[in-house]
């Protein structure tokens, strides 16, 4: 989709001078303007090199590579469909009246542009705490909403102040590496045993990342918008409109199938029958979330907001407009990770880092690779799969609480997501940008936090 960005050119005054955090920040989007190619040319590169990292470092042959490749290519055809429910799923959540009205209410807030980028930045991080997909979801939104009520903040620091927001997701309740092993009989119950989340997302050391991010990170961000309007790009408010509508007038008949469709009885049904087994299932097993019962709550809710089902086919119908990237990229990456697994790169990736551990140093270095991997496999359960085998015996090897090098994988996995774009596609196709919009400007995400959350990881 085209942004149309409009650049405005007022003359600028000797008091309103970019700082260097906005300096460095238009520097690096110049970079990706120039150089960062759409994301899925990045996911094929990523396989090219994937492939020859296999040949190269671990000596396996093209056609050991091409197997590998062909074995992983629909390895995650599961995890695709439960990722892209959840996706459309909280979208249409979040498109439904009460949380709408929400939204707009908290982007009526904003007056100007530092205002902006701090409301979406603190709105998003709290999102993402909820749950990676209702992050994304809310932090396209709002950022398009704040767009038409301060029309002279600069789009892409905004959208990228939201996307920045998602770098926090692995710390909050749906993080893929915590949530496995705090489940009954997971694959390395005999080695570490049951992790409650209490040592885990509720630990010392997660609760300083979450908090010292989420306090701070907005004010960063404040910092990345140019001061010069002449450096700031203005959106075309015609591009801030919603673009799928559906063509559908009601029906002025008395039929039988109007007013079923018009009812809200049948949203109401489903939507208790859904919270009648999300009740049983917690009541049964406590806090236990996986995807498929994270989309049977955002279904629920959404069931339960729609007024009748038309208006939830429609909700259905916009959000599923969104995640069409993610069908065509997603089994690249799961071809990835085959050739990564199977080839011994990925242990050898960890190895590198194991190798030169301590235990005060291990959970530091884990995360570092896990930032690396997750270049290569953008999934935290699927990295937590390819890495927990190698960094679960050294951390019991060196006496490290199995729970930190848990908390280093998850949060590697999210940190090297500010310069991966995969995770960008949905939040950036409700928004109306391209990656290379944005990522110059997380880049400065991604230094900040990565100081912070090393940091943290050697001194807890």
């Amino acid at each position: 989709m085209k942004t149309n960005l409009q650049n405005e050119s007022p003359k600028s005054s000797l008091n309103n001078q970019n700082n260097i955090v906005a300096k460095i920040g238009l520097f690096f989007a110049k970079i990706a303007e120039r150089w960062l190619p759409d994301a899925f040319v990045f996911a094929v590169l990523l396989t090219v090199i994937t492939f020859l990292g296999g040949m190269f470092i671990t000596d396996k042959s093209p056609v050991d590579m091409a197997i590998y490749w062909g074995d992983g290519f629909w390895g995650l055809l599961t995890f695709t469909a439960q990722i892209i429910t959840t996706f459309i799923m909280s979208y249409a959540l979040a498109l439904t009246k009460p949380v709408s009205k929400t939204l707009e209410s908290i982007a009526g807030i904003c007056k100007t542009p530092t205002s902006a980028i701090l409301l979406v930045t603190f709105t998003s991080l709290f999102a993402s705490l909820i749950s990676w997909a209702f992050g994304l979801v809310v932090a396209g939104i709002i950022a398009k909403l704040v767009a038409k009520k301060v029309r002279d903040v600069d789009y892409r620091v905004l959208v990228a102040a939201g996307y920045s927001g998602f770098v926090i997701w692995e710390g909050g309740l749906s993080s893929s590496p915590a949530l496995f092993v705090a489940t009954k009989d997971h694959v390395f119950q005999d080695k570490i045993g049951i992790i409650p989340t209490s040592e885990t997302l509720f630990s010392p050391l997660n609760l300083a990342i979450v908090i010292i991010t989420f306090f701070t990170l907005p004010f960063i961000m404040k910092l990345v918008h140019p001061k010069r309007k002449e450096d700031r790009f203005i959106i075309d408010q015609k591009l801030l409109e919603d673009k799928i509508e559906v063509d559908t007038k009601d029906s002025e008949t008395n039929y039988l199938n109007d007013k079923l469709e018009k009812s809200r009885l049948i949203t109401v049904f489903g939507g208790l029958l859904g919270l009648s087994y999300l009740i049983n299932h917690f009541v049964k097993n406590g806090f236990s979330l996986d995807l498929n019962t994270v989309n049977l709550i955002f279904l629920t809710f959404a069931l339960l907001l729609y007024g009748n089902v038309r208006d939830l086919g429609k909700g259905i119908l916009k959000a599923s407009g969104s995640v069409g990237q993610f069908a065509l990229q997603y089994p690249f990456y799961a071809g990835i990770m085959g050739m990564m697994g199977a080839s011994g790169l990925a242990l050898w990736i960890s190895d590198l880092f194991t190798d030169i551990s301590t235990s005060n140093t291990l959970p530091l270095f884990t995360f570092w690779a896990a930032g690396l991997l997750n270049m290569f496999i953008p999934s935290g359960g699927g990295q937590w799969a390819v890495q927990a085998p190698m960094v679960i015996p050294a951390a019991l090897e060196m006496g490290v609480n199995p729970a930190k090098v848990v908390m280093a994988v998850a949060w590697g996995d999210a940190w090297t997501n500010m310069i991966q774009p995969f995770w960008a596609i949905p939040l950036l196709a409700i928004a109306g940008l391209k990656i290379r919009d944005i990522m110059g400007f997380t880049v400065i995400t991604l230094v900040y936090t990565g100081i912070i959350i090393s940091v943290c990881m050697y001194i807890f």
